[in-house]
Protein backbone atom coordinates (compact mmCIF):
# COMPACT_ATOMS: atom_id res chain seq x y z
CA UNK A 1 0.00 0.00 0.00
CA UNK A 2 0.64 3.51 -0.72
CA UNK A 3 1.85 6.32 2.20
CA UNK A 4 -0.53 9.22 2.59
CA UNK A 5 1.74 11.48 0.13
CA UNK A 6 2.05 9.09 -2.90
CA UNK A 7 -0.57 8.53 -5.39
CA UNK A 8 -3.03 5.98 -4.89
CA UNK A 9 -2.91 2.60 -6.78
CA UNK A 10 -5.78 1.70 -8.28
CA UNK A 11 -7.16 -0.86 -10.21
CA UNK A 12 -10.33 -0.05 -12.58
CA UNK A 13 -12.46 -3.14 -13.03
CA UNK A 14 -15.30 -3.20 -16.07
CA UNK A 15 -14.43 -0.82 -19.14
CA UNK A 16 -18.14 0.04 -20.57
CA UNK A 17 -19.27 3.30 -20.22
CA UNK A 18 -18.79 4.34 -16.87
CA UNK A 19 -15.82 2.07 -16.31
CA UNK A 20 -14.26 3.69 -18.79
CA UNK A 21 -15.25 7.47 -17.55
CA UNK A 22 -13.95 6.19 -14.25
CA UNK A 23 -10.57 5.01 -15.49
CA UNK A 24 -10.20 8.38 -17.23
CA UNK A 25 -10.62 10.56 -14.27
CA UNK A 26 -8.22 8.43 -12.05
CA UNK A 27 -5.95 8.93 -15.13
CA UNK A 28 -6.36 12.87 -15.01
CA UNK A 29 -5.96 13.46 -11.18
CA UNK A 30 -2.56 13.25 -9.74
CA UNK A 31 -4.01 11.66 -6.70
CA UNK A 32 -4.26 8.32 -8.36
CA UNK A 33 -2.39 5.57 -10.43
CA UNK A 34 -3.78 3.81 -12.78
CA UNK A 35 -2.42 0.60 -11.51
CA UNK A 36 -4.16 -1.63 -14.25
CA UNK A 37 -7.46 -2.59 -16.18
CA UNK A 38 -9.56 -5.19 -16.41
CA UNK A 39 -12.16 -6.38 -18.72
CA UNK A 40 -13.08 -9.78 -20.05
CA UNK A 41 -12.77 -8.88 -23.90
CA UNK A 42 -10.32 -6.74 -25.60
CA UNK A 43 -11.74 -3.28 -26.15
CA UNK A 44 -9.76 0.12 -28.03
CA UNK A 45 -9.06 2.35 -25.23
CA UNK A 46 -8.62 6.13 -25.45
CA UNK A 47 -5.30 7.52 -25.55
CA UNK A 48 -5.07 8.87 -22.17
CA UNK A 49 -5.49 4.76 -21.20
CA UNK A 50 -3.67 2.80 -23.86
CA UNK A 51 -0.20 2.84 -21.92
CA UNK A 52 -1.83 0.70 -19.29
CA UNK A 53 -2.51 -3.24 -19.23
CA UNK A 54 -5.17 -5.09 -19.72
CA UNK A 55 -6.22 -8.03 -17.86
CA UNK A 56 -8.81 -9.98 -18.18
CA UNK A 57 -9.45 -12.16 -14.80
CA UNK A 58 -9.79 -9.78 -11.68
CA UNK A 59 -8.77 -12.12 -9.51
CA UNK A 60 -5.45 -12.12 -11.32
CA UNK A 61 -5.23 -8.56 -11.36
CA UNK A 62 -5.58 -8.10 -7.71
CA UNK A 63 -3.20 -10.91 -7.05
CA UNK A 64 -0.36 -9.61 -8.81
CA UNK A 65 -0.95 -5.74 -8.90
CA UNK A 66 -2.02 -5.72 -5.51
CA UNK A 67 -3.81 -2.43 -5.58
CA UNK A 68 -4.54 0.05 -2.92
CA UNK A 69 -7.92 0.66 -4.56
CA UNK A 70 -10.00 -1.22 -6.87
CA UNK A 71 -13.01 0.81 -8.91
CA UNK A 72 -15.86 -2.00 -9.52
CA UNK A 73 -18.04 -1.12 -12.58
CA UNK A 74 -18.71 -4.43 -14.07
CA UNK A 75 -22.39 -5.87 -14.44
CA UNK A 76 -24.09 -5.55 -11.11
CA UNK A 77 -23.80 -9.57 -10.52
CA UNK A 78 -20.69 -9.60 -9.78
CA UNK A 79 -20.39 -6.22 -7.62
CA UNK A 80 -21.01 -7.88 -4.10
CA UNK A 81 -18.26 -10.42 -5.18
CA UNK A 82 -15.81 -8.98 -6.64
CA UNK A 83 -16.04 -5.87 -3.86
CA UNK A 84 -15.39 -8.32 -0.95
CA UNK A 85 -12.45 -10.30 -2.78
CA UNK A 86 -10.93 -6.78 -2.85
CA UNK A 87 -11.57 -5.73 0.58
CA UNK A 88 -10.42 -8.87 2.20
CA UNK A 89 -7.50 -8.15 -0.34
CA UNK A 90 -6.54 -5.12 2.05
CA UNK A 91 -8.24 -2.85 -1.07
CA UNK A 92 -10.47 -0.07 -0.91
CA UNK A 93 -13.03 -0.17 -3.28
CA UNK A 94 -15.49 1.89 -5.05
CA UNK A 95 -18.40 0.24 -7.02
CA UNK A 96 -20.94 1.46 -9.49
CA UNK A 97 -24.47 1.55 -8.61
CA UNK A 98 -26.35 -0.90 -7.73
CA UNK A 99 -24.23 -2.04 -4.35
CA UNK A 100 -25.46 -5.80 -5.61
CA UNK A 101 -28.52 -7.26 -6.39
CA UNK A 102 -29.68 -8.18 -2.90
CA UNK A 103 -30.30 -6.75 0.20
CA UNK A 104 -28.20 -10.31 1.64
CA UNK A 105 -25.24 -9.21 -0.98
CA UNK A 106 -25.36 -5.64 0.18
CA UNK A 107 -25.07 -6.12 4.00
CA UNK A 108 -22.44 -8.40 3.29
CA UNK A 109 -20.32 -5.85 1.59
CA UNK A 110 -20.64 -3.56 4.26
CA UNK A 111 -20.35 -5.99 6.68
CA UNK A 112 -16.57 -6.81 5.15
CA UNK A 113 -15.70 -3.22 4.48
CA UNK A 114 -16.66 -2.39 8.51
CA UNK A 115 -14.51 -5.32 9.39
CA UNK A 116 -11.53 -4.74 7.44
CA UNK A 117 -11.51 -1.32 8.14
CA UNK A 118 -11.24 -0.28 4.14
CA UNK A 119 -13.39 2.18 2.86
CA UNK A 120 -16.86 1.93 0.70
CA UNK A 121 -17.79 4.42 -1.86
CA UNK A 122 -21.28 3.47 -3.95
CA UNK A 123 -20.84 5.14 -7.24
CA UNK A 124 -24.78 7.78 -6.39
CA UNK A 125 -23.15 10.46 -9.60
CA UNK A 126 -25.85 12.57 -8.52
CA UNK A 127 -24.50 13.44 -4.92
CA UNK A 128 -21.48 15.01 -7.00
CA UNK A 129 -23.99 17.14 -9.26
CA UNK A 130 -24.46 21.22 -8.30
CA UNK A 131 -27.40 20.82 -9.59
CA UNK A 132 -28.78 17.98 -7.35
CA UNK A 133 -26.86 19.17 -4.45
CA UNK A 134 -29.16 22.75 -4.41
CA UNK A 135 -32.54 20.29 -4.74
CA UNK A 136 -31.72 18.77 -1.66
CA UNK A 137 -31.03 21.90 0.23
CA UNK A 138 -33.95 24.03 -1.40
CA UNK A 139 -36.53 20.98 -0.41
CA UNK A 140 -35.29 20.00 2.91
CA UNK A 141 -35.81 24.12 3.66
CA UNK A 142 -39.26 24.12 2.89
CA UNK A 143 -39.92 21.29 5.22
CA UNK A 144 -42.12 17.94 4.40
CA UNK A 145 -43.71 16.03 4.25
CA UNK A 146 -43.10 15.95 0.96
CA UNK A 147 -44.43 14.36 -2.58
CA UNK A 148 -41.38 13.10 -4.61
CA UNK A 149 -41.70 12.42 -8.51
CA UNK A 150 -39.21 11.50 -10.70
CA UNK A 151 -38.57 9.33 -13.47
CA UNK A 152 -35.63 8.54 -16.09
CA UNK A 153 -37.01 6.99 -19.61
CA UNK A 154 -34.39 6.16 -21.99
CA UNK A 155 -35.22 5.67 -25.61
CA UNK A 156 -32.65 3.71 -27.11
CA UNK A 157 -31.85 2.03 -30.63
CA UNK A 158 -29.10 0.35 -32.09
CA UNK A 159 -25.73 0.27 -29.75
CA UNK A 160 -28.15 1.84 -27.09
CA UNK A 161 -30.34 -0.76 -26.97
CA UNK A 162 -27.52 -3.14 -26.87
CA UNK A 163 -25.85 -1.91 -23.69
CA UNK A 164 -29.73 -1.45 -22.11
CA UNK A 165 -29.88 -5.27 -22.96
CA UNK A 166 -26.89 -5.97 -21.32
CA UNK A 167 -27.76 -4.82 -18.24
CA UNK A 168 -31.23 -6.22 -18.33
CA UNK A 169 -30.31 -9.26 -18.08
CA UNK A 170 -28.98 -8.93 -14.61
CA UNK A 171 -31.16 -5.75 -13.00
CA UNK A 172 -34.70 -3.99 -14.42
CA UNK A 173 -34.55 -0.74 -14.68
CA UNK A 174 -36.22 0.60 -11.53
CA UNK A 175 -33.20 -0.88 -9.45
CA UNK A 176 -30.53 0.15 -11.75
CA UNK A 177 -31.54 4.22 -12.43
CA UNK A 178 -34.36 3.96 -9.63
CA UNK A 179 -31.24 3.95 -6.80
CA UNK A 180 -29.56 7.44 -7.62
CA UNK A 181 -33.61 9.09 -7.25
CA UNK A 182 -34.38 7.39 -4.43
CA UNK A 183 -31.13 8.15 -2.69
CA UNK A 184 -32.37 11.71 -3.18
CA UNK A 185 -35.70 10.90 -2.07
CA UNK A 186 -33.85 9.42 1.26
CA UNK A 187 -31.88 12.59 1.59
CA UNK A 188 -34.30 15.27 1.27
CA UNK A 189 -36.91 12.75 3.50
CA UNK A 190 -34.62 11.53 6.12
CA UNK A 191 -37.11 9.11 7.11
CA UNK A 192 -37.27 5.59 7.07
CA UNK A 193 -39.27 3.47 4.25
CA UNK A 194 -42.57 1.44 5.34
CA UNK A 195 -43.72 0.11 2.08
CA UNK A 196 -43.27 -0.03 -1.53
CA UNK A 197 -45.25 -1.19 -4.21
CA UNK A 198 -44.77 -1.62 -7.64
CA UNK A 199 -45.97 -2.68 -11.37
CA UNK A 200 -43.78 -3.96 -14.81
CA UNK A 201 -44.12 -4.86 -17.90
CA UNK A 202 -41.78 -6.74 -20.06
CA UNK A 203 -42.25 -4.79 -23.77
CA UNK A 204 -39.80 -6.64 -26.01
CA UNK A 205 -39.27 -10.28 -26.69
CA UNK A 206 -35.35 -9.15 -27.24
CA UNK A 207 -34.97 -8.94 -23.57
CA UNK A 208 -33.90 -11.40 -20.82
CA UNK A 209 -36.58 -14.18 -19.74
CA UNK A 210 -38.38 -13.11 -16.83
CA UNK A 211 -37.01 -9.63 -17.37
CA UNK A 212 -39.14 -6.30 -17.75
CA UNK A 213 -37.98 -3.24 -19.24
CA UNK A 214 -40.71 -0.32 -18.16
CA UNK A 215 -41.23 -0.10 -14.52
CA UNK A 216 -42.99 2.48 -11.44
CA UNK A 217 -43.31 2.27 -8.42
CA UNK A 218 -44.30 4.19 -4.98
CA UNK A 219 -43.24 4.19 -1.73
CA UNK A 220 -44.33 5.72 1.47
CA UNK A 221 -42.05 6.96 4.27
CA UNK A 222 -42.21 7.72 7.80
CA UNK A 223 -42.57 10.95 8.09
CA UNK A 224 -45.93 10.48 5.75
CA UNK A 225 -43.93 11.36 2.16
CA UNK A 226 -44.92 9.59 -0.53
CA UNK A 227 -42.27 9.16 -3.28
CA UNK A 228 -42.91 7.90 -7.10
CA UNK A 229 -40.35 6.73 -9.70
CA UNK A 230 -40.74 5.13 -13.38
CA UNK A 231 -37.68 3.89 -15.50
CA UNK A 232 -38.03 2.62 -18.95
CA UNK A 233 -35.51 1.59 -21.76
CA UNK A 234 -35.64 0.39 -25.50
CA UNK A 235 -36.75 1.61 -28.57
CA UNK A 236 -40.32 1.47 -28.22
CA UNK A 237 -39.91 4.10 -25.11
CA UNK A 238 -42.09 7.32 -26.06
CA UNK A 239 -40.05 10.38 -26.47
CA UNK A 240 -42.43 12.23 -24.95
CA UNK A 241 -41.84 10.25 -21.83
CA UNK A 242 -41.93 13.88 -20.16
CA UNK A 243 -38.92 14.32 -17.51
CA UNK A 244 -40.20 14.77 -14.03
CA UNK A 245 -37.87 15.83 -11.33
CA UNK A 246 -40.07 17.55 -8.74
CA UNK A 247 -40.31 17.64 -4.98
CA UNK A 248 -43.28 19.28 -3.14
CA UNK A 249 -44.54 19.88 0.19
CA UNK A 250 -47.20 21.88 2.19
CA UNK A 251 -45.01 25.13 1.59
CA UNK A 252 -43.98 24.81 -2.23
CA UNK A 253 -42.23 22.79 -4.41
CA UNK A 254 -38.85 22.54 -6.04
CA UNK A 255 -37.44 21.29 -9.60
CA UNK A 256 -35.50 20.58 -12.02
CA UNK A 257 -36.20 22.11 -15.12
CA UNK A 258 -36.30 20.11 -18.21
CA UNK A 259 -34.55 21.31 -21.25
CA UNK A 260 -36.35 23.46 -24.07
CA UNK A 261 -38.36 21.11 -26.06
CA UNK A 262 -39.87 18.81 -22.80
CA UNK A 263 -39.28 15.55 -24.12
CA UNK A 264 -37.88 12.54 -22.81
CA UNK A 265 -35.96 12.81 -19.43
CA UNK A 266 -32.69 11.31 -21.15
CA UNK A 267 -29.23 10.84 -19.24
CA UNK A 268 -28.02 13.79 -21.45
CA UNK A 269 -30.78 15.74 -19.94
CA UNK A 270 -30.71 14.65 -16.08
CA UNK A 271 -26.98 15.68 -15.94
CA UNK A 272 -27.63 19.01 -17.84
CA UNK A 273 -30.18 19.83 -15.23
CA UNK A 274 -28.78 23.75 -15.79
CA UNK A 275 -32.01 25.36 -13.44
CA UNK A 276 -34.02 24.74 -11.05
CA UNK A 277 -37.69 26.32 -10.26
CA UNK A 278 -38.88 27.17 -6.63
CA UNK A 279 -41.97 27.80 -5.99
CA UNK A 280 -43.92 28.89 -2.65
CA UNK A 281 -47.07 28.14 -1.96
CA UNK A 282 -48.14 31.34 0.10
CA UNK A 283 -51.06 33.47 -1.20
CA UNK A 284 -51.44 36.99 -0.92
CA UNK A 285 -54.47 38.65 0.89
CA UNK A 286 -56.09 38.71 -2.70
CA UNK A 287 -55.20 35.04 -3.46
CA UNK A 288 -52.86 35.32 -5.57
CA UNK A 289 -49.43 33.86 -4.51
CA UNK A 290 -47.05 35.89 -2.98
CA UNK A 291 -43.99 35.68 -4.03
CA UNK A 292 -43.28 34.57 -7.93
CA UNK A 293 -41.12 31.63 -8.96
CA UNK A 294 -37.63 31.72 -8.50
CA UNK A 295 -35.40 30.58 -11.35
CA UNK A 296 -32.18 29.50 -9.86
CA UNK A 297 -29.42 29.13 -12.84
CA UNK A 298 -26.86 26.55 -11.84
CA UNK A 299 -23.49 26.05 -13.41
CA UNK A 300 -23.94 24.00 -16.39
CA UNK A 301 -22.62 20.34 -15.50
CA UNK A 302 -23.21 18.53 -18.89
CA UNK A 303 -20.52 16.73 -19.45
CA UNK A 304 -20.57 13.17 -17.61
CA UNK A 305 -16.98 13.11 -17.35
CA UNK A 306 -16.53 16.17 -15.16
CA UNK A 307 -18.99 14.58 -12.70
CA UNK A 308 -17.03 11.51 -12.71
CA UNK A 309 -13.84 13.48 -12.17
CA UNK A 310 -15.49 15.11 -9.04
CA UNK A 311 -16.55 11.52 -7.87
CA UNK A 312 -12.84 10.36 -8.39
CA UNK A 313 -11.42 13.44 -5.99
CA UNK A 314 -13.93 12.73 -3.34
CA UNK A 315 -13.09 9.22 -3.05
CA UNK A 316 -8.99 10.29 -3.30
CA UNK A 317 -10.31 12.82 -0.01
CA UNK A 318 -12.27 9.31 1.67
CA UNK A 319 -9.18 7.74 1.09
CA UNK A 320 -6.60 10.38 2.36
CA UNK A 321 -8.85 11.81 4.88
CA UNK A 322 -10.29 9.33 6.41
CA UNK A 323 -13.73 10.51 6.15
CA UNK A 324 -16.25 8.75 8.04
CA UNK A 325 -18.23 6.49 5.13
CA UNK A 326 -20.84 5.27 7.81
CA UNK A 327 -24.04 7.37 7.00
CA UNK A 328 -22.44 7.19 2.97
CA UNK A 329 -22.38 2.87 3.06
CA UNK A 330 -26.37 3.24 4.96
CA UNK A 331 -28.15 5.45 2.84
CA UNK A 332 -26.55 3.70 -0.36
CA UNK A 333 -28.06 0.21 1.27
CA UNK A 334 -31.26 2.04 2.06
CA UNK A 335 -32.40 3.46 -1.68
CA UNK A 336 -31.15 -0.01 -2.39
CA UNK A 337 -33.17 -1.84 -0.18
CA UNK A 338 -36.33 0.16 -1.67
CA UNK A 339 -35.49 -0.94 -5.14
CA UNK A 340 -35.14 -3.95 -4.88
CA UNK A 341 -38.33 -4.40 -2.90
CA UNK A 342 -39.96 -2.63 -5.55
CA UNK A 343 -38.62 -4.94 -7.72
CA UNK A 344 -40.34 -7.89 -5.38
CA UNK A 345 -43.33 -6.15 -5.75
CA UNK A 346 -43.55 -6.18 -9.72
CA UNK A 347 -42.81 -9.63 -9.64
CA UNK A 348 -45.59 -10.85 -6.56
CA UNK A 349 -48.08 -8.28 -7.00
CA UNK A 350 -47.89 -7.94 -3.82
CA UNK A 351 -47.30 -4.56 -1.71
CA UNK A 352 -44.04 -5.03 0.10
CA UNK A 353 -43.75 -3.60 4.13
CA UNK A 354 -40.66 -3.33 5.92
Amino acid sequence: MSSPGEPIRVLVAGLGKMGRSHALAYAANSGFDVAGLVNRSNVELPEALSGHRLIPSFKDALGELRPELCSINTYADSHAEFAVMAMEAGCHVFVEKPLATTAEDAERVISCARANGRKLIVGYILRHHPSWQRLVVEARTLGGPFVFRMNLNQQSSGRGWDEHKALLKSTSPIVDCGVHYVDVMCQITDAAPCWVRGMGLRMSDDIAPGMYNYGHFQVGFADGSLGWYESGWGPMISEMAFFVKDVMSPKGSVSIVANADGKTGDVETAMRAASIRLHRASLASGGTFAEPDELIEMRNVSDPQELCNRQAEFVRRAIRDDIDLTRHMQDAYQSLRICLAADESVRTGAVINF
